[in-house]
């Protein structure tokens, strides 16, 4: 790296959310159970699955990705912001911004591309019942997660180097509660021109593409229920969809509620909020969504709590 681009911040400021200090306990209570609940539904998921052998199908194979990646996204961020909350030490190293950069980028976007690839996997359900076993067969279901993660890791990585590049000369306050991308580049006293022509460039393969494909999968789970237009196939659709359904609604509903909601405050207060939505609710929700809307996860989860009581 030359000389000229090396950065002369050695570490940054994170303001964290804007909360008075006499609301500090409370809410740093609230965010701690949330993260709490966060990593134990999630674990719990991930173990149901393990254990049930009812369970070892590709649906619950993207959900147990799913649920790991879930608990990363979160921890990425939220025991650093309870840290800052609690002891009001707000400081975070230069490596160690760049650091929970890549693992935010990434593992947010593993999370959006898993969700298309569960929406691919129910249009095959749906739309392919007999050929089902065929199709999703269990290399592809392995391709499909490796090339999450691949295409994630790509993706994280070139955000990254390029962001290596960029001087951060006097200003090192952060208005966020981690290291956002797109607050770095603001704070940046080089030309970031390439930058936001990669931000664009590579939201698009894993944004928008990923959500096309959701788009695309249930718009055709839709036309097969309306040839048959039958309650029991509506009702077998809902099982068999509605708790991904519920999960892909949340999480795209908030952000764009979010970002075209034409209310006041500023952008920066909508970043946050839209923040703390995918990285702390979100991931909290997504096990009650799914224990709570499926039947088979419902049925796991009593038979390992009445061996557990057997047992003790």
């Amino acid at each position: 790296m030359s000389r000229e681009n090396q950065s002369s911040v050695s570490e940054f400021l994170l303001l964290g959310l804007p909360i008075r200090p006499e609301q500090q306990e409370v809410f740093f209570a609230l965010f701690l159970g949330m993260y709490l609940t966060t990593v134990l539904g999630n674990l719990l998921i991930i173990l149901l699955i393990r254990l049930d052998s009812h369970l070892h199908t590709p649906m619950y194979f993207f959900l147990s990705n799913l649920a790991f990646t879930d608990i990363s996204f979160s921890s990425v961020t939220v025991p650093k912001m309870l840290r800052n909350m609690q002891t009001q030490h707000l400081s975070i190293s230069y490596p160690g911004c760049i650091s929970q950069m890549y693992f935010y980028l990434l593992f947010g976007c593993v999370d959006n591309i898993l969700l298309a690839v569960m929406a691919y996997d129910r249009y095959v359900a749906i739309c392919h019942p007999l050929h089902y076993t065929t199709i999703m067969k269990e290399d592809l279901c392995v391709l499909l997660v490796a090339g999450s993660w691949i295409l994630s890791c790509g993706s994280a990585l070139l955000h990254t180097l390029l962001l290596t590049q960029v001087s951060f000369c006097a200003d090192n306050i952060i208005p966020h509660f981690f290291c956002s991308l797109r607050i770095l580049l603001k704070l940046s006293c080089s030309n970031t021109s390439l930058n936001e022509l990669a931000i664009f460039t590579a939201g698009a393969v894993v944004v928008i593409f990923p959500l096309s494909g959701i788009l695309v999968s249930y718009g055709h789970i839709g036309a097969s229920i309306l040839k048959v237009p039958s309650t029991k196939g509506i009702c077998k659709a809902l099982s068999t969809c509605g708790s991904h359904l519920s999960v892909v609604s949340l999480f795209y509903g908030t952000i764009m509620a979010l970002y075209f909601s034409t209310s006041s405050g500023s952008s920066n207060d909508k970043d946050m909020i839209a923040s703390l939505m995918y990285t702390v609710v979100t991931p909290m929700l997504n096990p009650f969504i799914y224990s709570l809307r499926n039947k088979d996860m419902k049925l796991a989860l009593g038979i390992l709590f009445r061996n557990k009581i057997l047992f003790t």
